[in-house]
């Protein structure tokens, strides 16, 4: 076992961590930096759960996949905001620097990156956020070269990290825009076929919609299913 798998392997306990950063990167999302009262260190693609209490004890907790490198202080999160999300909406419209949030991680350990195996992810929308982890270690690391990432959003301006992502080498797609020559759609078997040569597992991160479409995808560019990992989301994911 290595010491990544050591320390994630370890139990996890609600702790508490202080807001330091926060920006709106789209219309309908907030990033968040957390610096947490215990980090422990985390696997790419791992997630956090956050729980807020009301006064009277009420709680509500929502599971938000990590942007943060392994190696950063700091926990980074992307929050979707959602009609009538109870936990999305006050972490978009009321929290601020300086609060205090409970948060509980890494969890997640099936839909994480080892950092040493080929792989490929295929995500859209808010489910870029493994991915930038899972790109930020590979660049840290010196490994770009096993990972490959496509994102698809449905135009510029709308699909967060989306320059971040671009300027590291992932392809981007993009639904409704035509973009450098490439005419908007998602993401076609002729344009991902090449990029699975010598990959041996895919990442897959979306809404429900989405990662079925992405895991239909990639199994008929010839990748078997059970090399693919699919994490997907809804209204309360």
């Amino acid at each position: 076992m290595s010491a990544i798998d050591e320390v994630t392997a370890r139990p996890t306990a609600w702790t508490e961590a202080r807001v330091v950063e926060v920006d709106r990167p789209t219309a309908d999302t907030v990033r968040l930096r957390l610096e947490p009262d215990e980090r422990q260190r985390h696997r790419p693609g791992q997630h956090h759960l956050v729980r807020l209490r009301a006064p009277d004890g009420y709680t509500a907790q929502r599971s938000y996949s990590l942007a943060s490198d392994p190696d950063d202080p700091l926990l980074e999160l992307l929050v979707e905001k959602l009609p009538d999300g109870e936990v999305s909406e006050f972490l978009a419209e009321v929290l601020e620097v300086g609060d205090v949030l409970e948060v509980r991680g890494p969890l997640g350990r099936w839909f994480a990156w080892d950092t040493t195996t080929p792989a490929l992810c295929l995500v859209g929308g808010t489910g870029v956020v493994p991915a930038v982890s899972m790109q930020r270690a590979a660049l840290r690391l010196g490994r770009t070269d096993l990972l490959r990432v496509v994102a698809v959003g449905r135009a510029p301006g709308h699909l967060p990290y989306a320059e971040e992502l671009a300027a590291a080498g992932a392809s981007i797609a993009w639904t409704r825009a035509n973009v450098d020559g490439r005419r908007a759609g998602a993401p076609t078997a002729e344009e991902v076929t090449p990029l699975l040569a010598g990959v041996d597992v895919a990442f897959v991160c979306g809404s429900a919609r989405f990662a079925s479409y992405a895991e239909t995808l990639l199994q008929e560019c010839g990748l078997p299913p059970d090399a693919i990992r699919v994490e997907r989301f809804g209204p309360t994911g």
